[in-house]
């Protein structure tokens, strides 16, 4: 496969949404009301191109600074932009200059309708392999988003290693891909409609965790994910037993440690982050209820207290004491059930 195989599928095999073979690219119905309403307010144009397979849309972006990878014909970036006001900025970058051309299209439209004195996106078009090719300074984004992208880009682990370049320290990459419970065989990755329906370019989902750290990112968290049933039984039977999963997963610029480590930290979360009034759902570990004691590790304490969700915790200890493994932690396998309770695991 190539970038122009992936160009040529969302450029000119693909016209819309309905085109699509499968249900990998399709995010489920499960939105929250708030995101619903921005949704609400994006032009049809936009919303009939759209290809993602998650939400992107994490909490506390008033007056951050977004880049969006794969943003396509702007649908993600224009919700975000919604969210961040008009003093932040959403940035997308594509590889496909039909997708781009809609995006752009619609900024005057986006900007009178949402209020604002003028537009606060941009799009550019390039690789979301080549960042440094692009204008963007080391460390000048706050938040990274990207939508069932990185499963169709060449080199993936360079798309991490340049978006680890561009986050602030303290930043995070937020994202929802498709992942495999194996690694998928080079004959099906050749295959240019299972790879363009974002199945065989799938990385096995302990590979991507393994890469993520190797670009800087440690103690990836899983934050959500579902099972994707095809629905289509001749490309069910080209890559069976092959199982896939959309994950969403969030990943920080931080100082983390290997593993989980208890230094006798916990949080508690003041109820203040907007659209979460009674638990904070950092991850599918740490639904965190408004007002009460939590005990976490040393990392999940740094991804609040050295994050935009400092404020909106009070913190309790410190890392004077060591105290070894932080008990109860189990594994991330976004192909095994996600602890349901409020219990902490990191």
């Amino acid at each position: 496969m190539s970038h122009a195989d992936v160009q040529e599928y969302y450029g000119k095999t693909l016209s819309g949404s309905a085109d699509l073979q499968t249900n990998a690219c399709c995010t489920p119905d499960e939105i929250p009301d708030h995101v619903k309403a921005v949704l609400s307010r994006i032009h049809d144009d936009v919303l009939m191109r759209y290809y993602g397979c998650g939400l992107i849309a994490p909490l506390a972006l008033e007056g951050m600074r977004i880049l969006d990878l794969g943003s396509g014909a702007g649908r993600d970036v224009y919700a975000l932009s919604q969210m961040v006001g008009e003093t932040g900025l959403v940035v997308g970058v594509d590889m496909t200059e039909e997708q781009l051309d809609v995006a752009r299209a619609h900024q005057e439209f986006h900007a009178q309708e949402f209020g604002f004195t003028k537009s606060n996106v941009e799009f550019h078009h390039g690789y979301i392999e080549e960042l440094d090719k692009l204008p963007f300074a080391d460390g000048s984004f706050d938040i990274i988003v990207s939508n069932c992208v990185l499963n169709l880009a060449m080199d993936k682990g360079a798309v991490l290693r340049q978006a680890h370049r561009l986050l602030k320290t303290g930043g995070e990459m937020y994202f929802s891909d498709v992942y495999a419970d194996r690694r998928i065989p080079d004959v099906l990755r050749a295959d240019p409609v299972l790879y363009g329906e974002c199945l065989s370019g799938a990385l096995y989902w302990n590979d991507f965790e393994t890469m993520s750290r190797a670009a800087g990112f440690g103690d990836p968290r899983l934050v959500t994910h579902r099972p994707l049933l095809i629905e289509n039984k001749v490309l069910e039977a080209k890559v069976a037993p092959i199982e896939f999963t959309s994950a969403t997963y969030r990943l920080f610029k931080l100082d983390l440690e290997p593993e989980c480590e208890d230094y006798g930290q916990a949080v508690i979360y003041r109820g203040t982050v907007p659209h979460a009034p009674h638990v904070f759902v950092l991850d599918g570990g740490h639904k965190i209820e408004t007002g009460k004691v939590f005990p976490v590790c040393g990392n999940t304490w740094k991804m609040l207290k050295e994050t935009r969700f400092a404020p909106h915790f009070d913190f309790i200890g410190s890392f004077d004491t060591h105290y070894g493994i932080f008990a109860g932690c189990g594994g991330t396998s976004p192909f095994s059930d996600l602890n349901g309770d409020d219990q902490p695991c990191c």
